[in-house]
């Protein structure tokens, strides 16, 4: 039995496994809000774009995949093994699970939903924590998830703690640190809405102290553990890769237009270096622009060198290899893309390293200089050349108003007195749950002494939050249907109430 497992295994109906990490992967995997991944967004609904795609499912399969691949290297390499114990270890078993878990708590319609939700639950519903994806899945595992007689999961502190790729709050007062944590600045186009990114609300404050408890004099109270940068640096990784694969399936990402921009920052990079920023016109703007903004958040890895053979990297494995022949869904097109995630996913995973003292901008683990760099700029074409598409923002438009007009009317179905014997039981569960977690809540706890809060309203809007978070893609467009008066069908198997 691991010594770190907090809980001592003695097995409740259901769990299979002897190790209390691997009844941890079991217990995700067998959650419904696990299942509900494969009909929740990574990039594009999983509903318009058939099996070419990923969705969040196929996503945490993969994250966990390459995570587990790479616990397994660093576990098995002597140089790292006196490191490694002195940070907390590094279990294959806990970054799987981890992995797995990590986005449990993505809304309807991916990145786009996390950004919405978040707006109204603050805006409108008067919760100073609002919504975050990676907050959201922590209190799925401790809060709102049923398992039993038990609320949550009832996962060990080491695979919580492994989840946390922002170990910290909204008003933890990380983002005032110079350089601040990654994902912990603030935004600047909300000064005071606290970090940008963060790995529990304040309701779960408690709990994530809880898990992170037997790291405490080994890592910094913002620090990853080891296992948290394992599954972050995985995440990178799928990412990276993945979502590259699925719009040259599609026959989204052209190879005329990437190497256009790519090449033409190849021929002019001097003289756009030199360039101001109003003046930074035409092919190669983009990637310049990126050159830029790394030099300026991460000045601890950027390296113009780098930035230049990461370049032709990208070039010459994406234009000139998977890019070069449309995809077709031939055996041979097939082979290709295959061909092309094995070796760009094996040359990652081999760059990986661990440093006993790493940039407060940077887990423990990490990727070495020249494939950080290959991964930015992988990272830019899929965000250049896919996500600045107008089609997807007209599509990306859509789905942001839909959401809105749905937590518009459950807040107003919660407000009708009149109605308050038919609303949906798990809807009013949630609302209880969030009511007792409010009511033991003050200003101070989101750093206004003096403001008192409404328990009601709060209850009210964190339960909506809950409720349309655990919807599927599918779900969230037929629920709006419903209660828009559009749908004509009465009984359905596409929600329950």
């Amino acid at each position: 039995m691991d010594k770190r497992a907090e809980r001592l295994f003695g097995g409740t109906a259901g769990d299979l496994a002897s190790s209390p990490f691997r009844v941890d992967r079991d217990r995700i995997v067998s959650s419904p809000f696990f299942a509900r991944l494969a009909g929740v967004t990574q990039v594009i609904s999983p509903g318009g774009s058939g099996l070419l795609v990923h969705n969040r499912l196929t996503h945490s399969l993969k994250v966990a995949q390459v995570g587990r691949a790479i616990a397994e290297r660093l576990s098995g390499d002597e140089r790292y093994d006196e490191l490694l114990d002195r940070l907390g270890g590094c279990d294959p078993d806990v970054v799987e699970a981890a992995a797995l878990a990590h986005d449990l708590g993505h809304p309807p319609f991916g990145h786009l939903g996390e950004r919405v939700l978040d707006r109204l639950a603050r805006q409108r519903l008067g919760l100073p924590d609002g919504f975050e994806g990676n907050a959201q899945s922590y209190r799925i595992v401790t809060s709102t998830e049923i398992r039993g007689e038990t609320i949550g999961l009832d996962l060990t502190a080491a695979v919580r703690a492994a989840m946390l790729k922002y170990p910290w709050t909204r008003r933890t007062p990380v983002q005032h640190m110079k350089p601040a944590p990654r994902g912990a600045s603030i935004s600047k186009q909300d000064p005071l809405g606290g970090s940008v990114k963060f790995g529990a609300y304040v309701t779960e404050l408690a709990d994530l102290r809880q898990a992170r408890a037997p790291f405490a004099g080994r890592l910094a109270d913002w620090q990853q553990t080891v296992e948290a940068s394992v599954m972050d640096t995985a995440d990178d990784i799928a990412y990276a890769i993945h979502d590259l694969e699925d719009f040259h399936r599609v026959g989204v990402l052209q190879q005329g237009s990437v190497a256009t921009e790519l090449m033409a920052w190849q021929r002019d990079a001097a003289t756009l270096r030199t360039a101001s920023e109003p003046a930074l016109t035409g092919p190669g703007r983009s990637v310049e622009l990126l050159r830029r903004d790394l030099h300026r958040k991460d000045g601890w890895i950027a390296s113009d060198e780098a930035f230049a053979d990461a370049v032709e990297q990208v070039r010459a494995e994406l234009v000139d290899g998977l890019l070069a022949a449309p995809f077709d869904g031939s055996v041979e097109a097939e082979q290709s893309v295959a061909r092309f995630s094995a070796r760009w996913t094996r040359r990652l995973i081999d760059a990986i390293e661990v440093r006993a003292d790493p940039p407060v901008r940077s887990g423990h683990v990490l990727l070495a200089p020249p494939q950080w760099h290959e991964v930015q700029v992988l990272k830019h074409v899929h965000h250049r050349f896919v996500l600045e598409r107008p089609d997807l923002a007209l599509h990306q438009r859509g789905q942001a108003r839909l959401l809105a007009t749905l937590v518009e009317a459950l807040h107003a179905w919660l407000l009708d007195p009149d109605e308050e014997a038919r609303l949906p039981r798990r809807i009013s569960e949630l609302v209880e749950l969030a009511a007792a977690e409010a009511a033991q809540l003050d200003g101070a706890d989101f750093g206004t002494p003096e403001a008192q809060l409404d328990v009601a309203a709060m209850a009210r809007g964190r339960a909506i939050v809950d409720f349309v978070a655990a919807l599927t893609d599918s779900q969230a467009v037929a629920l709006l249907d419903a209660l828009s008066g559009r749908s004509r069908q009465l009984w359905t198997d596409a929600f329950v109430l």
